[in-house]
């Protein structure tokens, strides 16, 4: 199929694409348009305005800092994953998105499209749940800065109102001896991930763990932070008894289902994952 007839929109500044969604009732907001261009053909998404936000300057910037990492929306996939100081400041996005399609769709693919897309499964929302991150939104005189705890609405729905932009991301920088990992099942390499499962730990001087953030995509409506299993593990040692207990837990999930995998093999997927990951982030943090 070919989309619906819809008017093109292309502003050069978001002051100019935040006129155009607070005029137009049923308009799409258009990033790297990996997700929105397929929707489009096949008619699941028929908007009358499509606002192309590849002119907008100034958003596709990448800047790390001693405090935190910052990304602007528009900031494609490949060049996060390319970029040498992320891969220095938190280098799970490297390991991460070479999980996510493949190179084609990374070189268009960017933060802010995926994030707006808010598949439960994707790489991206889960790192930016796993970073606790902020993201900023712009709308028509006016700024909010949300908690990505508080950004998923419902299904694939962002905390996003019509006539406003997610403009930005911020992840507060992990210090100290840390160490991540990150492994996902999907059916073929590309695919959305049935579970993925990514984790950051900090040990402090004597080897225990001083800090640990555990996250599972593609288990529910949107990522799930494991707390339970994160505060298990604070001021243990990270040896294999504690590992699997946290794991333990991952295999306790609510888990939806489908005409593929059942509720009880996500869960399968998580525990194991979930093991996984905790037993890379140790071996780095070491």
């Amino acid at each position: 199929m070919k989309p619906g007839r819809f008017s093109y929109h292309a502003p050069q500044t978001v002051d100019e694409a935040l006129e155009l969604l607070s005029t137009r009732d049923n308009a799409k907001v258009l990033a790297g348009g990996q997700s929105l261009m397929a929707m489009l053909n096949l008619r699941y998404a028929m908007p009358d305005d499509v606002v192309d936000l590849n002119g907008v300057r100034g958003l596709d910037d990448i800047t790390v800092t001693e405090q935190d990492i910052r990304f602007g929306a528009m900031a494609r996939q490949r060049a996060i994953e390319r970029d040498a100081a992320v891969a220095q400041a938190a280098p799970i996005f490297r390991d991460a998105l070479g999980y996510v399609g493949h190179l084609q769709t990374r070189n268009r693919g960017t933060i802010g499209g995926s994030l707006c897309h808010l598949d439960p499964a994707a790489e991206l929302v889960a790192l930016c749940m796993l970073y606790d991150a902020t993201i900023t939104i712009a709308g028509k005189e006016r700024e909010k800065h949300l908690p990505m705890s508080k950004f998923p609405a419902f299904y694939m729905t962002p905390n996003v109102e019509p006539d406003e932009i997610v403009v930005g991301f911020t992840l507060p920088r992990w210090h100290g001896v840390h160490g991540h990992g990150f492994f996902e099942f999907a059916r073929r390499h590309g695919d959305f991930a049935v579970i993925a499962a990514g984790t950051l730990m900090e040990l402090d001087s004597g080897g225990l763990i001083r800090r640990c953030a555990i996250v599972i995509g593609g288990a529910g409506a949107s990522p799930l932070r494991l707390t339970g299993a994160e505060d298990m593990l604070l001021g243990q040692r990270p040896d294999a008894d504690a590992l699997t207990a946290a794991a333990a837990i991952a295999g306790e999930i609510d888990a939806m289902e489908d005409n593929v995998y059942s509720s009880d093999y996500r869960r399968h997927l998580a525990r194991v994952l979930t093991g996984r990951a905790l037993a890379q982030a140790a071996e780095r943090a070491i």
